[in-house]
């Protein structure tokens, strides 16, 4: 970066909800999940490249609000995202997330972007990575429980980076699985709704969680797991919201993203500390061995992850470079004296009455 103040004027990169649509328009939802699993792979590689630390919680009664932080040597990132189960009262997205990637060089934010779209791609793409790493071979039948917003992204990313060709649906809102039949089908994908989450799992290879509710509830109990499945539990992921019974957790081994965060936030906040876990990392990375035979039963305890967000951040910025659909938004004063930031407003406010003299003059010309 040059370092010259009297050459540099900041335009911070910003991408909107319309510009990311559009991006995953014309690039292909597959191919955006599947970019966004490779960023998230080759960051997993490069673990203790980077600052950690678990998320920044506000909760309320009715949601909660979070900070997710991360930092390597080159780049900064944060996420602002919340969770709010009951606000399709007012017709808004249970959660909704905005991001920041900034240069640690300079504190310069290079990119300010939407996350809500972006998170829905991320989680599923974390959730394909992590079943690459610890599902069976040749998985071909996942049970969706819970079909909200994020349920198509996670059909989408375990069909076309997985294999799998049919889905089982289960929702306690019906209409929640009436939009995902007519989503999946009219994308090719095969399916099968059923009444409830008991008969739903039966004979499948990978279960699913997707729930949006902050409870402490047992979606998945023992008696529904067969030997050889991989639970894919996605939707526990704050102080007091469960959806695996404990004795779940006990069937198999358990794989988290970052343990200082999933102790407290996952199905593992059910158990005692000294309870195993297994960081992904150490499995991506060839350290610890995932799957270990056919008939054993995997459980990916997923609460979603600074890190992920931030490779899902370089994504959106690199390829809304490269097809030339990024705006840029003037969030950082240009100062030709960095010390007189004061005199800032002065130079504002004389272009400001520039501008409006200009106008008038044209009006009376006119």
């Amino acid at each position: 970066m040059n370092t010259n103040h009297q050459e540099i004027r900041v335009n911070t990169q910003y991408l909107s909800a319309e510009k990311v649509a559009e991006i995953i328009q014309k690039r292909g939802l597959a191919n955006c999940i599947a970019g966004v699993a490779a960023n998230i792979q080759e960051d997993f590689l490069r673990w203790n490249d980077f600052d950690k630390c678990a998320r920044v919680a506000s909760h309320s009664d009715v949601g909660v609000i979070e900070l997710m932080p991360i930092a390597d040597a080159k780049n900064y990132a944060f996420k602002y995202v919340n969770g709010h189960p009951s606000n399709y009262r007012f017709n808004l997205p249970t959660v909704m997330a905005f991001g920041v990637l900034a240069d640690v060089e300079t504190g310069v934010p290079e990119l300010v972007s939407e996350l809500t779209l972006t998170t829905a791609i991320r989680t599923a793409a974390m959730s394909a990575v992590a079943a690459r790493a610890l599902a069976r071979d040749n998985c071909r039948i996942m049970a969706l429980i819970g079909n909200g917003a994020q349920s198509e992204f996670q059909a989408l990313a375990f069909h076309h980076l997985l294999g799998v060709d049919t889905f089982h649906l289960f929702d306690i809102d019906e209409a929640a699985t009436d939009k995902l039949e007519a989503n999946l089908q009219q994308m090719g994908l095969k399916t099968r709704r059923f009444a409830s989450t008991q008969e739903a799992v039966k004979g499948v290879d990978i279960i699913t969680t997707v729930t949006a509710d902050k409870t402490n509830a047992t979606i998945i109990t023992p008696d529904m797991i067969e030997p050889g499945m991989h639970i894919n539990g996605v939707g526990g992921d704050c102080p007091g919201k469960t959806e695996l019974h404990a004795d779940v957790l006990r069937k198999g081994p358990v794989f988290c993203e970052f343990e200082p965060q999933s102790r407290i936030e996952g199905d593992m906040q059910q158990m005692p500390a000294d309870f195993p876990v297994t960081e992904l990392w150490t499995v991506l990375s060839g350290q610890v061995q995932g799957r270990t035979s056919q008939d054993q039963v995997t459980i990916f305890d997923s609460v979603g992850f600074a890190l992920e967000d931030f490779s899902a951040l370089r994504f959106m910025r690199d390829v809304a470079l490269e097809m030339g659909l990024s705006e840029t938004i003037s969030l950082i004063p240009y100062l030709p004296n960095p010390k007189n930031l004061f005199g800032f407003i002065g130079a504002h406010a004389a272009k400001t009455d520039k501008t409006t003299i200009s106008r008038v003059s044209i009006s009376m010309a006119a």
